[in-house]
């Protein structure tokens, strides 16, 4: 069972991360979007993971589905092992096949029912439901406390958001106490913020529960025929007149270790271009997200790779980067500027990169050139070439997106798989 966080106060936490992530396709062809590498040497699970580590939350189970292999790997690899957890335990869960008809995970909420035994046989007296989708810090705590201290049956973290975007979240409209009084699912019309008319207040997709009234909840629910099995479409709009349903203002989340607010920076990177924006904010001279707090620590997995290493190319000009984040490994004899370079990158003589994300084990031929492009894992660029210059030729071969970032999917060896993973 999980470690104290009050006296008397017992919390185990569900990570949701079993989505298809269509929208970050091509990235999430051969894995699972919270498997998606992240700021060079994380993964995008490893923030939501690290939020409740350091919250001193212990006990997590990660409900995984989709292309799950690489993302077992990750979490056998960095989150399994005695020095960071002590006897607790991080551990990932397929769908058990408990619902009628032995279904995969049906939604968030018929997720938790599937594995409503862990809730039964652990006894916890909150139960931390987040999703693995989301690059952000918070500090959990703070969110429990703010529960107990409004008796709430279900807490839901919240953020504004702009209110042009109120399409592609849930919006939660509240009194002034914070009780949430409607549910709006991804509806461009959705109520602004009072006071704040360009802003919508937006659900994070992260909830803080009280056992009893989760329980309550799944069982309805799984008996509900018409339900869509998800806790923001279906099963808390339910509950609006008979629970108490409160939201938590992410803005004043307080990280340990940060000058400010925690709440000031969380980005949806469901999109390739969102998540090509994220990993530009991150590399920046002055980042948003603080990568650097040795209180609130970013884990993730312990790999024996080389220091980077910059050297002369050919012509006697000196490998270098600017405005960039070199991970472990990397070798660099060309010039990067304002990129990303996952582990073991190859930036040969004379190849330049200018705002492009590189994700592992790729290697870029000599004199090559690249503007606002990803690389997937294993890419092998050969000498010369030209990307992110003609968009027109990179339509042909490669995936553009609409703000014209273009995607060079990655190849697998099976010796690269069965030590690193997809």
């Amino acid at each position: 069972m999980g470690g104290r966080i009050f006296v008397n106060l017992r919390a185990m936490a569900y990570v949701l991360a079993g989505g298809k992530g269509t929208r970050l396709a091509p990235l999430t062809s051969e894995r699972a979007k919270p498997a998606v590498s992240f700021a060079g040497k994380y993964r995008i699970v490893d923030f939501v993971l690290s939020n409740l580590v350091n919250s001193g939350i212990f006990s997590i189970y990660v409900l995984v589905q989709f292309k799950s292999q690489s993302l077992m790997m990750h979490l056998k690899d960095g989150w399994q092992f005695a020095n960071i957890l002590g006897s607790q335990f991080i551990i990932p869960v397929p769908a058990q096949m408990r619902a009628p008809g032995e279904n995969w995970y049906r939604g968030t909420a018929d997720a938790i029912w599937q594995n409503i035994n862990l809730i039964e046989q652990a006894k916890p007296d909150v139960v931390v439901v987040f999703g693995a989708d989301h690059v952000y810090r918070m500090n959990v705590l703070d969110m429990i406390e703010y529960h107990r201290k409004v008796t709430a049956d279900v807490t839901i973290a919240t953020i504004p958001a702009d209110r042009r975007s109120a399409g592609e979240f849930g919006v939660v409209e509240c009194m002034a106490d914070g009780r949430v009084v409607r549910f709006i699912e991804k509806d461009p019309d959705a109520p602004s913020i009072p006071g704040s008319p360009d802003k919508v207040l937006a659900s994070m997709g992260n909830y803080v529960f009280s056992s009893e009234a989760l329980l309550r909840m799944l069982h309805e629910d799984a008996h509900d025929k018409s339900s869509g099995h998800d806790f923001g479409k279906d099963v808390l709009p339910r509950r609006l007149d008979h629970d108490r349903i409160f939201a938590y203002d992410f803005a004043t989340n307080h990280i340990p270790g940060d000058s400010g607010n925690g709440g000031s920076y969380w980005r949806d990177v469901g999109t390739v271009d969102a998540y090509f924006e994220a990993n530009m904010e991150i590399r920046s001279s002055t980042p948003p997200l603080n990568l650097y707090n040795r209180r609130w620590p970013l884990r993730t997995a312990s790999y024996p790779d080389p220091p980077a290493r910059f050297e002369n190319g050919g012509n006697g000009a000196a490998g270098e980067a600017h405005h960039s984040l070199v991970s472990g490994g990397c070798i660099v004899a060309g010039r990067v500027s304002n990129s990303v370079l996952g582990r073991n990158v190859y930036v040969h003589m004379g190849a330049t990169l200018d705002e492009c994300v590189v994700l592992d084990n790729c290697e870029i031929g000599a004199g090559s050139k690249l503007r606002r492009t990803i690389l997937d894992k294993n890419v092998r660029l050969p000498a010369g070439e030209r990307i992110g210059f003609d968009a027109d030729r990179d339509r042909q071969r490669w995936h553009v997106t609409e703000k014209g970032v273009v995607v060079v999917p990655g190849k697998r060896s099976p010796v690269e798989i069965s030590q690193i993973g997809i």
